[in-house]
């Protein structure tokens, strides 16, 4: 009896790393044919809105406004709210063809307080899509057209792939970093979607309708208010889709240092959004029983990797010490070592299938050593110094 009680303490620590596995295996599976809206209004009928927030982005926000004014038409709206801004970024977007409008609040700072801003200011002629974009983003041809025809066809919200590149002759941590991301932001999603038509929202490349953006929760400083809105809509009965047919882009600072510190502010929100949400979003999937809500509960399921790694290593390395001492330990170690495979094969198939392009295989092998670096970020996190909304400094700074 005791045995059992063992496997079943260890047994939570087990669900992300076969959540990973199947989302993956998932994500490596043969497409149908690729879907199209055609039930979508013709996109010249359709207005869009394209928020862009901005907080010190003079360095940014050209490329960006650039970028989608060639795929906007006369009808449309390119706002961008200079949230908090201290350099040039308002006469810069302003000279380049962008409505703006200013927000300066040094008490509620942050990106969700900045898209509720520019909601307000939509309200008085409402577009049919709201689309976000970060400031220092770029998106794919015809990414804005193909959104929000999915969008307008779906009624629901839709995510395009959001993905950043380390650049040519990055070092192995910024490549690794890259692969993370990729893991994150195409396989897990990719998967999910197949599985059960839904996905979580990462915050730039996202499209909403506008009676679900009108009405959102987007003034909170949340560090990832992308992934809890999320999850509010799914369990409201409108669960993102995902669109990897078209891609929003950024890099990762050179310097890896600040990219560091860029991870460790997503990974602190990330965990505080698991521990936050993932109850009440376990208790919908179950009541309900829908594939949307069940894929999107696997995936907030799985931790930062290099954090589910470090936490698996160790518990198995107790457990099976602690197996060899007292045979009634070893039904706990087994499933942590069947565990211990399923992430490990989890991550193998998503360099196979998605990641050989930015790692080899040796490389891979170093990724543990990556974790190891990590630990310092989730260490703050627990201790109780968790990232707030920060910044990121850009290169040329």
């Amino acid at each position: 009896m005791f045995e059992l009680l063992l496997a079943l303490a260890v047994l939570p620590l087990t669900l992300p790393a076969l959540s990973l596995l199947v989302l993956t295996l998932a994500a490596l599976r043969r497409a149908p044919g690729a879907s199209t809206a055609q039930a979508a209004p013709a996109l010249a009928l359709l207005r869009v809105a394209v928020l862009v927030p901005a907080h010190n982005e003079s360095v940014n926000v050209i490329p960006t406004i650039e970028c989608l004014k060639r795929q906007l038409g006369p009808h449309d709206t390119l706002l961008v709210i200079a949230d908090n801004c201290h350099d040039d970024t308002a006469a810069l977007a302003r000279g380049a063809g962008a409505q703006v409008v200013e927000r300066q609040d040094a008490q509620l700072r942050g990106k969700g307080y900045a898209l509720a801003f520019g909601v307000a200011q939509l309200r008085a002629d409402p577009p049919d899509v709201v689309l976000v974009v970060d400031a220092d983003c770029v998106l794919s041809d015809g990414a804005v057209a193909c959104i929000v025809q999915r969008c307008a066809a779906t009624g629901k919200p839709v995510q395009m792939l959001n993905l950043m590149s380390a650049g040519e002759n990055a070092g192995l941590k910024l490549r690794v970093l890259e692969f993370a991301m990729l893991m994150k932001n195409l396989v897990r999603p990719l998967g999910s979607f197949r599985l059960g038509g839904a996905c979580h929202l990462m915050g730039t490349g996202m499209a909403l309708p506008w009676t679900l953006m009108a009405s959102a929760k987007l003034a909170t400083g949340h560090i990832t208010e992308d992934m809890k809105l999320g999850v509010d809509l799914a369990v409201a009965g409108h669960a993102p889709q995902f669109l990897p047919q078209v891609r929003v882009s950024s890099a990762f600072p050179q310097d890896t240092g600040v990219a560091k510190v860029q991870k460790s502010r997503w990974e602190h929100g990330h965990l505080a959004t698991l521990t936050e949400e993932l109850p009440g979003l376990l208790a919908a999937a179950l009541r309900t029983g829908k594939p949307a809500l069940i894929v999107m509960a696997m995936d907030l399921l799985i931790p930062p990797v290099a954090f589910y790694f470090l936490l698996l290593a160790l518990v198995e390395l107790l457990t099976l010490s602690a197996a060899l001492l007292w045979p009634v330990w070893q039904s706990a170690a087994v499933l942590l070592s069947l565990s211990v495979l399923a992430f490990g094969l989890a991550i193998g198939l998503a360099w196979w299938g998605f990641g050989r392009h930015l790692l080899s295989a040796r490389e891979l092998l170093t990724t543990p050593l990556y974790a190891l670096w990590k630990m310092p970020v989730y260490l703050a996190y627990f201790l109780k110094k968790r990232s707030g909304w920060v910044r990121t400094k850009r290169d040329s700074e």
